[in-house]
């Protein structure tokens, strides 16, 4: 990451873009704003980012459809914005990925704080080898990222679970690299694992089921007593 980061400002209010652009730069932040998805995508092509600050209730594509639409090619940290207070529905947003949420009316400096600490988070992660494809085969299988999809040799398709299809996901981008349980936990869930009491090791043997041969004697994912997990299957795009 750069010594500025850059960050995005996604909401069709223009009061909101501004307060928030002006606020996080006066604190030292790059900050780039966009009115809606269209213009969002236009900036990704251009910038390079560091992090979203995304509106769910937007017209034309919402956040929601936005940020599952990121987690299926990349990484980049996503706060949202939500003028929703039920819980259920801050925890559908935490499920397509995002890394936390604030809700509308927010103060700017909690706003700035939780961009400060999902920002640490993302420095302490790994990063990612290059953009995820959209069809990956290892192994026996095929993984449409796009579909959510996976395939095995017979062109059937094996459903898996957003946690596991996001864990999966995170294997195939760290290949072969010891990624400890906690760092699984900020890939796979971010804040949503104060949400979701699953443990990492619980998702593991799920995912294991599903795609070992032998999920009790395992080729794909080994396990590193003391240090977490890696994947040594070898991978291709397609």
């Amino acid at each position: 990451m750069e010594s500025t980061p850059h960050v995005a400002i996604v909401d069709d209010h223009r009061d909101i873009r501004e307060l928030v652009g002006r606020y996080l730069g006066q604190h030292g932040f790059r900050v780039s704003a966009a009115e809606n998805a269209v213009a969002f995508q236009r900036l990704l092509e251009r910038s390079a980012l560091d992090l979203v600050v995304l509106d769910i209730m937007m017209p034309g594509q919402d956040g929601l459809s936005l940020c599952q639409q990121l987690r299926a090619t990349s990484n980049l940290p996503v706060i949202l914005l939500t003028a929703v207070t039920e819980d259920a529905d801050r925890i559908v947003g935490l499920e397509v990925g995002a890394d936390d949420y604030i809700t509308k009316p927010f103060n700017p400096r909690e706003l700035l704080a939780r961009v400060k600490a999902v920002l640490r988070r993302a420095q302490s992660l790994p990063p990612q080898r290059g953009p995820r494809a959209r069809s990956v085969q290892f192994d026996r299988w095929t993984l449409d990222t796009s579909r959510r999809e996976l395939l095995g040799e017979d062109g059937v398709a094996v459903p898996l679970s957003t946690a596991e299809f996001r864990l999966l996901c995170v294997f195939l981008d760290h290949p072969a690299m010891v990624l400890s349980r906690d760092q699984l936990l900020d890939l796979t869930a971010g804040r949503a694992a104060d949400v979701f009491d699953r443990s990492i090791d619980n998702q593991v043997s799920r995912l294991r089921r599903k795609i070992e041969l032998d999920p009790k004697r395992p080729e794909l994912i080994k396990t590193h007593w003391g240090g977490g997990y890696s994947f040594e299957a070898r991978s291709c795009a397609s």
